[in-house]
């Protein structure tokens, strides 16, 4: 292999990613599943995603890793008036887009996979920061002993 073709950087992996970074990241690799998951509907395939799983057999108690097909929830409804609504959401919660407002109206199925891309730049661009941040501090709660 030859490096000279290459375009050589000294960059280097930052030690440590402010929060807003690490959950602009986590919205956005499922965004990205959501848009794989419409891909396919629109395809007329089904889409499947595995993940591997520890599991401890019974008789013997040896644990073996074995794969599965991971459980994708998609993020949109048809609304009252056929048309798609999508939601974007951090954890367990729905993000509320602007007041009062919690999801993006689309048309049909064709304009979903280019409203999820639109939402992906936006979350890349940090117009949702304050709305993750909200929704974040929800969800520690959740996870609080009392």
């Amino acid at each position: 292999m030859k490096l000279s073709g290459l375009k050589l950087t000294a960059a280097k992996q930052p030690a440590n990613v402010n929060n807003e970074q690490l959950r602009r990241n986590k919205i956005v690799t499922r965004l990205v599943e959501q848009r794989e998951l419409a891909t396919a509907l629109a395809a007329g395939v089904i889409y499947k995603q595995e993940k591997t799983r520890i599991v401890t057999d019974k008789d013997t108690g040896e644990r073996r890793s074995e794969t599965v097909n991971k459980r994708i929830k998609h993020w949109w409804f048809t609304t009252d008036e056929n048309r798609l609504a999508l939601t974007i959401r951090y954890g367990s919660q729905t993000l509320e887009l602007a007041r009062g407002k919690f999801s993006v109206d689309v048309a049909d199925l064709n304009a979903l996979v280019p409203t999820i891309d639109l939402v992906i730049e936006a979350v890349r661009a940090g117009e949702l920061d304050t709305q993750i941040a909200a929704a974040a501090i929800t969800l520690k709660r959740g996870f609080k002993k009392t």
